[in-house]
């Protein structure tokens, strides 16, 4: 199925010179004067090769057809990350190169959507926020105010992150999967 290079995001599979890539990034360049484009960063599925193209943005792409299904994760081994799916509870493992970064953020029962090429698993989604806990931090600085910055926490997955002052070891915060970052203190 063809689409334009502009419309491509992380996760998505393309074929290119008989290969299946799987996109790691695309970003939009506009430039002020000359031809928008698109660069895309992608791994190469057979090898792990990664490359990166420039397209044009209106520019035609080969998108291959992968079936999107949601999973429950269930646990680690040395294998890879076990899945279930939730219609018909058939298991699969994932390889560790397919979770990549979003390792750290998989909670027992998480909801993820797999995207799955000829039955095996090529890319995850999954939840864009997460709720952590902050194990290591330092304490609140008497009249520092909560919009001067921002101190170094180590969340109960063991990934860093800067949090406001006024949060305290022990506090649940609301965490951005894609990038780390801080969203807000957790409601519950």
């Amino acid at each position: 199925m063809k689409v334009i290079a502009s419309s491509l995001r992380k996760g998505n599979v393309v074929e290119k010179d008989n290969q299946l890539f799987i996109v790691l990034s695309a970003e939009s360049f506009h430039p002020g004067k000359g031809t928008p484009t698109t660069q895309i960063d992608m791994r190469r599925m057979s090898d792990g090769v990664k490359v990166t193209d420039r397209y044009k943005t209106t520019e035609q792409v080969e998108r291959a057809f992968v079936e999107d299904q949601e999973f429950s994760y269930l646990y680690e081994d040395g294998d890879g990350m076990t899945f279930m799916n939730i219609e018909n509870y058939d298991q699969i493992v994932v390889p560790q190169e397919v979770v990549g970064d979003t390792k750290p953020y998989l909670q027992e029962g998480m909801k993820v959507l797999l995207s799955v090429f000829n039955s095996t698993p090529v890319a995850i989604q999954i939840p864009a926020r997460v709720t952590l806990e902050v194990v290591e931090t330092e304490p609140a600085m008497k009249g520092q105010t909560a919009s001067s910055s921002y101190k170094p926490a180590k969340l109960s997955n063991g990934v860093k992150t800067s949090v406001p002052p006024h949060i305290a070891t022990g506090t649940r915060v609301v965490i951005q999967t894609e990038d780390g970052s801080y969203v807000e203190r957790a409601k519950d």
